[in-house]
């Protein structure tokens, strides 16, 4: 069994990254394998996968195995900067470029010369700096705000996404010449629910961890638990994991965790929710009363009707949501950028909601 771990696991006690990788089942054996053939190239990478599966564990890895590995690895997620800053924070700007650049300062770009530049999320960089970062990778250099002088670099470029960014083309929310940049060479980094090998060794590696970090005796997993365990979806994935492991041994007794020490929360549907052991999950099909509307509307031979469809799915997730654009995109699994986009696209943002962008 391989493990990977995250150089500063225990700074990330908050965050949603998952803090560990293990590579026992067989996915994720094939998945180790993969990696290792398209480290040691020079070919941009993109990962693909859900948030806390590991994207940013695996990035290093590549950078570690690659010959750059005594180099600089710079992570920067795309979506934690506002839009007007994103241009700053990546390629640098100059003394004077804009109000409060009282210094020069170089982008994470620069930062990352010579080594591996890391862009989780890319699929929520705006199309204006999805421009520039095709430039940048085309021409092997960046242009500092305010500044007509390029810099060369050399720079690996690792990028990763918990969207399908190929949808996001299909949207106008991702340029198509940018994603086939990307797409040179595409991990796809399996959900834990989907590598059930993985998860009692996690489990066991997150009991020994935590207990050293709380001071306690090494505690152990009931039968129960484990199979507790092994039945969870795990939404949340590695980081979900981790979190109900922590839980438990602040709760459990006599050093044992119990099933009724795991705090897990079902997030699925009613109708997807399985019993232990069970087939892998399938989607419930549409409610008669909704193919009966989809129907009436076919018989109808309304124009654009795909446009009105969709408009309506949008505006109604959007209500549904409180008027809160992340958890319309989780909702409807897409990023944050696509639900913007649609809902400024149908007016739905004529009002205070604006504010949100």
């Amino acid at each position: 069994m391989s493990l990977l771990t995250h150089p500063n696991a225990r700074e990330l006690t908050k965050s949603v990254r998952a803090t560990v990788l293990v590579f026992k089942d067989p996915r994720s054996q094939e998945l180790l394998s993969r990696i290792e053939r398209l480290a040691p190239s020079e070919a941009n990478t993109l990962i693909i996968g859900e948030t806390g599966t590991g994207k940013e564990l695996v990035a290093r890895h590549i950078h570690q195995l690659s010959r750059r590995g005594r180099e600089p690895f710079v992570a920067v997620n795309c979506g934690a900067f506002a839009e007007s800053l994103v241009e700053s924070e990546l390629f640098g700007h100059e003394k004077g470029a804009f109000t409060g650049a009282t210094n020069a300062k170089a982008g994470w770009f620069e930062a990352a010369n010579g080594g591996t530049l890391f862009l989780d999320e890319i699929g929520d960089l705006p199309l204006n700096m999805q421009v520039k970062l095709l430039r940048v990778l085309q021409e092997r250099e960046v242009v500092r705000l305010g500044s007509r002088t390029p810099v060369p670099i050399n720079v690996r470029l690792v990028a990763a996404t918990n969207v399908n960014l190929a949808d996001a083309v299909v949207a106008g929310n991702f340029r198509e010449d940018l994603f086939y940049r990307l797409h040179v060479a595409t991990i796809r980094l399996p959900p834990l629910r989907e590598r059930p090998g993985d998860i009692l060794p996690l489990a066991e590696f997150f009991v020994e961890e935590h207990c050293q970090r709380l001071g306690y005796s090494r505690a152990s997993l009931s039968p129960e638990s484990e199979r507790k365990l092994l039945a969870h979806s795990w939404p949340g994935n590695i980081r979900e994991l981790e979190n109900a492991i922590h839980h438990a041994l602040l709760v459990c007794r006599q050093q044992v965790v119990q099933p009724g020490d795991l705090h897990l929360v079902d997030m699925r549907p009613m109708g997807v929710r399985v019993e232990e052991h069970a087939l892998p999950l399938r989607l419930p099909a549409a409610p008669p009363d909704l193919e009966a509307a989809l129907t009436a509307l076919f018989e109808q031979n309304i124009p654009e009707l795909y446009e009105h469809i969709e408009e309506t799915v949008f505006r109604t997730a959007y209500r549904f949501c409180h008027g809160n654009q992340l958890q319309t995109g989780r909702l409807l699994n897409i990023s944050r950028n696509i639900v913007r986009a649609r809902l400024e696209k149908i007016g739905e943002l004529r009002r205070s909601d604006a504010a949100q962008i």
